[in-house]
């Protein structure tokens, strides 16, 4: 007997891939975790019957939230993390050796323990010494916090359930009192393909641009989220994200990727026109 595994996008649309195993299913207190083993994409997480990430290409999701950031100010030093319970961004970040202190907040120590069990590509973020890891609401975490970070990463589930207050303007609002004159906030913004996810992406992008003085987005092309075409939200207090793109200083650490690039670094914030007239309103 074959076992698929089928996530549905909407009514009208689903996708489906082969199964080996389920490897993990634990209810948390905030939500459901599941692991499964896939012929084509390697291990797959799920959160509440999404694809979180993909063996096959979680590569180009983390690469793109973290890299973007970091080519374009190569100076952060201070970073604050918001969910990436599953440890990708984590491990992006480490190879910086110049980064001096990344603050990891996740809500649900479940999918930490879930990723560094049936996870280890991605999990092997969290063997940093410059990580200080708090177990509890980022929504609540950032309030009182002021000039601290360089950059905070929103690597958030979809807005609903846990994730739905990172997406709101009191958030966006603590985030920004919480960087540093020229920080810089990334989140993953959903897609804009499909109706449902677009709405999200308006609203999300329409807060950020109330709050930061340079706001926008990027896109990369995420195989298995759904449409395949994956949007980060940019929120800077100072660079512009293709003026004050510094590729030179950022050959210099050496990092080979799979997926980032300089040049891709530029198409990224090269938008669809439909995408365009959602940004400009």
């Amino acid at each position: 007997m074959e076992l698929w595994y089928t996530e549905v996008h909407n009514e009208n649309s689903k996708s489906s891939m082969k199964i080996k195993e389920h490897l993990c299913s634990v209810k948390s207190p905030f939500q459901q975790i599941d692991v499964l083993d896939s012929y084509e994409y390697g291990k797959v997480l799920l959160i509440d019957g999404f694809i979180m990430l993909t063996e096959k290409d979680e590569f180009i999701y983390h690469e793109m939230i973290v890299h973007v950031p970091m080519a374009i100010n190569p100076n952060i030093k201070d970073v604050l993390v918001v969910g990436a319970g599953d440890g990708g961004t984590l491990r992006e970040l480490t190879r910086y050796k110049t980064i001096s202190r990344i603050d990891f907040v996740e809500i649900d120590e479940k999918v930490v323990e879930v990723s560094k069990k049936y996870l280890p590509f991605v999990s092997c973020g969290f063997d940093d010494d410059r990580i200080n890891t708090y177990f509890e609401d980022g929504i609540e975490f950032v309030k009182d916090k002021e000039g601290l970070y360089d950059l905070i990463i929103v690597d958030s589930t979809d807005p609903i359930g846990p994730g739905e207050g990172l997406f709101t303007m009191e958030f966006y609002s603590n985030c920004y009192k919480a960087l540093k004159e020229d920080g810089i906030l990334v989140n993953q913004c959903e897609s804009a393909y499909f109706e449902e996810d677009r709405r999200e992406f308006e609203r999300a992008i329409k807060k950020i641009k109330e709050i930061f003085p340079i706001a926008t987005a990027y896109q990369a092309n995420i195989p298995t989220y759904p449409s395949g075409h994956w949007l980060f939200g940019f929120g800077s207090k100072k660079f512009d994200p293709i003026k004050d793109h510094k590729a030179e200083e950022w050959k210099k650490f050496g990092l080979e990727t799979r997926y980032y690039n300089q040049n891709l670094h530029k198409g990224a914030f090269y938008l669809p026109n439909y995408i365009l007239d959602i940004i400009n309103g």
